[in-house]
């Protein structure tokens, strides 16, 4: 079986820093795939690599990756991709690394947050993320697009899966809410995605698609860093 590490990208202080898991609770962790599976989030997976594009050999940092899904699907795809999972919670990193292990697939694991990301400047292909914005307030997805602009590659693409209706443009309004347990979290307006990554100095930030999905409306985002 291959070992699989998972590295702290934390700095010094945040140890304690807080987040909120996937399913909301952490006890709740044991059955995040089984509720994945459920609620089919493959098919979000794979429309999310096939939007990204990523070639054979290039490097790709799967940005909240929880238990590693999206990762893995990124794997299937293109199986000699270099893929780095990152994610605050170390439970799930846990998984993630025993799930790479029983596969034989090689993942590198990060612990850390959104608006932290270890990679140094342009130096990668592609981030992809999956229903895991969500979960950042303004200030961590702010952090987040400055820190995916700065470690992509000119050329580099950034692509993200999450919760929204369509933009129909100024004016229109969002207002989702997303249940995880008893805690309540706002869904962020895609528009709002949209927005950081423009003012992170991605000049083409758009909405590439929608799924109509049982748990409410998706979009996919994505941003390309331009070259030069």
């Amino acid at each position: 079986m291959t070992t699989i590490q998972i590295i702290d990208g934390r700095a010094e202080g945040e140890q304690d820093r807080p987040f909120l898991p996937g399913m909301g609770r952490t006890w709740l962790l044991p059955l995040y795939d089984l509720f994945t599976r459920f609620a089919r989030v493959r098919p979000l997976h794979e429309r999310t690599v096939e939007l990204a594009g990523i070639s054979s050999g290039q490097t790709v940092l799967d940005v909240g990756c929880g238990t590693g899904n999206l990762a893995f699907t990124v794997l299937r795809a293109v199986p000699d991709a270099v893929v780095t999972g990152h994610d605050p919670d170390a439970s799930a990193l846990r998984m993630a690394a025993r799930k790479a292990s029983r596969r034989g697939v090689r993942l590198s694991l990060v612990q850390g947050y959104a608006d932290r990301l270890l990679p140094e400047d342009g130096s990668v292909d592609h981030i992809v993320s999956s229903l895991a914005l969500h979960h950042v307030d303004d200030a961590g997805r702010q952090g987040f697009g400055r820190e995916a602009h700065r470690i992509l590659k000119p050329g580099g693409r950034v692509t993200i899966v999450d919760f929204g209706a369509p933009d129909h443009g100024p004016g229109h309004e969002h207002e989702h809410g997303h249940r995880h347990g008893r805690s309540r979290q706002a869904r962020p307006p895609v528009a709002g995605i949209v927005d950081l990554l423009i003012e992170a100095g991605f000049a083409d930030a758009h909405e590439v698609d929608h799924i109509d999905h049982r748990f409410g409306p998706i979009t996919i985002v994505q941003a390309t860093r331009a070259a030069g």
